[in-house]
């Protein structure tokens, strides 16, 4: 007879029979082998697992699966949340670090603790593993599949690329381009309703994504709401660069949004526009305002709107940790190629703000699930990247995030005139995110600090993008207002007033405040009727190039 095996102290021999005996490897089933296995594992950890359940992070969305209550795959979350916790907890401890070092590093090891997660290898997964066996494997031949195909891509895919069209799904409000320069071209929306407001509505994107984030499916179209409220809405897709622009630098967009204002008065023959700038767009709109007001046009805005923009850098939030020299000298190792950024880079860096939703759910999911894409327009969007001219991006990370010069009167000039915000005395609506990670609250807050005119500050739930597109219909989310003048933020939500769903109608309330005046939606308020000629429909050429 065989020498009998050394059973572990903590085990029977029953218990050691199930583990390692032939009840748990007779079975052509892999699936039942398996199971046989863990349970008998699970009834031998369970006592150790039981112990510290109740400090398992309930919240993490990570290890919501049933499988992952499992005595087993229980004992491995509760020993990465455990490791996670003492690392962050040493690195907080640390002394003599600068606070922008120390913020730096906390970044740099939570997403390295985000990585290390069993969540992301098919091998500590108990939902993967799972999967695989029910499958046969296929599961993770499909997952390798969508890696392999997203390595050519060299990007992450969010979403399945052929539920989409540009002009058809997605993109579709219509219109016409009426105006086009090497650097953007500018769309204007076809009327809904007989009469309009007689002072037109431009809408800056951010040149960093796509414009369409604002004209996603019909019923989140902020575009389509503003033209069915009775706007004459023209909006500028701007081109994604390549090497002819290399030498594009702030400047010239600010040239751009002058010369679409010009556009836009002259072609309806009306003394002012009312403006939007989102995100880096809104940062340039400013800049915008104090050369008009420099040089005695401010009359040409209206009123300026600003979605989640920022001005005042000193807050600017997780993107302050890739500037520094280094990172600067990275950027432009990529860019000097060429003469401009791949968008690529920028999509990684922004994913990386939000690392567990937009690079490690989709490694679990379509890596090692091997599970289809979903249909998603705001994750269609996300991954349709723009390039940034090298030069703009140069000088806009060192001079405004860096250096923070935008806020000091006349420190930085455009188009030959020195920028101070002081000038700006345009009628303000200012829109921040409670959640936003990319322009914080708090730093977009700031720009009240430097504007002179009336401005009326609105907190919305969600962030950076749900937060703006948040249409009304959908009742989702809720905003705050405060009426009473507030020195800080914290105070601002202290006395705020709390509504449910959407912002939007209190800006069109807003707007209509500024000039109710309406005029038939005739000659120049028909696209391509008046003397802006149609050049080609909607959603135009630029948003299509690659």
């Amino acid at each position: 007879m065989a020498d009998s095996p050394n059973i572990p102290p903590f085990m029977d021999a029953d218990q050691f029979m199930k583990l390692f005996g032939q009840s748990a490897v007779a079975t052509t089933d892999p699936l039942k082998a398996y199971r046989a296995a863990l349970d008998a594992w699970g009834a031998v950890l369970e006592p150790l697992a039981k112990a510290g359940r109740d400090k398992v992070d309930t919240s993490d969305r990570r290890f919501t699966a049933t499988q992952w209550e499992h005595p087993v795959f229980d004992l491995v979350r509760q020993s990465y949340q455990v490791m996670s916790e003492y690392m962050l907890t040493a690195a907080d401890q640390l002394v003599g670090l600068a606070d922008h070092d120390k913020a730096k590093m906390d970044f740099a090891l939570r997403s390295i603790i985000e990585a290390m997660s069993p969540a992301n290898s098919p091998f500590t997964n108990p939902v993967a593993l799972e999967r695989a066996m029910e499958t046969n494997g296929a599961s993770l031949i499909s997952g390798m599949q969508n890696l392999i195909q997203d390595m050519q891509r060299g990007q992450i895919t969010h979403t399945d690329p052929t539920a989409f069209k540009l002009g058809e799904n997605i993109a579709a409000t219509k219109g016409k381009v009426v105006h086009q320069t090497p650097l953007y071209q500018l769309i204007q929306y076809d009327p809904t309703t007989e009469d309009v407001l007689e002072t037109p509505l431009i809408i800056f994107p951010p040149w960093i994504n796509r414009f369409y984030i604002l004209d996603l499916t019909a019923e989140k179209s902020f575009i389509k709401y503003c033209v069915d409220q009775g706007i004459t809405v023209f909006v500028v897709s701007w081109k994604s660069a390549d090497s002819t622009m290399k030498d594009i630098v702030w400047d010239d967009y600010i040239a751009a949004q002058i010369d679409a204002i010009d556009t836009v008065c002259s072609g309806l023959d009306v003394p002012d526009v009312h403006a939007i700038g989102y995100c880096v767009a809104g940062t340039t709109l400013a800049a915008t305002l104090s050369i008009l007001a420099a040089t005695d046009a401010a009359d040409k805005v209206r009123s300026a709107t600003f979605f989640t923009a920022q001005v005042d850098f000193s807050t600017g939030g997780e993107l302050l940790h890739f500037i520094d020299d280094q990172q600067i000298a990275m950027m432009e190792a990529l860019s000097a190629p060429q003469g401009y950024m791949d968008g690529r880079f920028l999509a990684l860096t922004f994913n990386m703000l939000r690392g567990k939703d937009l690079i490690w759910s989709t490694v679990v999911k379509n890596y090692l699930l091997g599970e289809d894409y979903p249909a998603f327009d705001l994750l269609h969007w996300n991954g349709d990247v723009t390039n940034l001219p090298a030069k703009w991006h140069r000088n806009y990370v060192i001079d405004l995030y860096r250096d923070n010069r935008l806020v000091k009167p006349d420190d930085l000039s455009a188009l030959g005139t020195p920028i101070d915000l002081r000038r700006v005395k345009t009628a303000t609506y200012i829109q921040a995110g409670r959640e936003d990670h990319i322009a914080p609250a708090e730093s977009v807050w700031k720009l009240q600090d430097h504007f002179t005119g009336p401005m009326k500050f609105v907190l919305a739930g969600s962030g950076h993008i749900a937060g703006v597109v948040n249409p009304p219909a959908q009742m989702k989310y809720q905003y705050w207002t405060n009426n009473a003048a507030a020195p800080s933020l914290d105070a601002f939500i202290e006395g705020a007033t709390e509504t449910k769903g959407s912002w939007w109608p209190d800006w069109i309330a807003w707007l209509t405040e500024k000039g109710n005046t309406r005029v038939p939606a005739t000659g120049g308020r028909q696209t391509g009727q008046g003397t802006l000629k149609a050049l080609e429909s909607a959603p135009g050429s630029y948003v299509k190039a690659r």
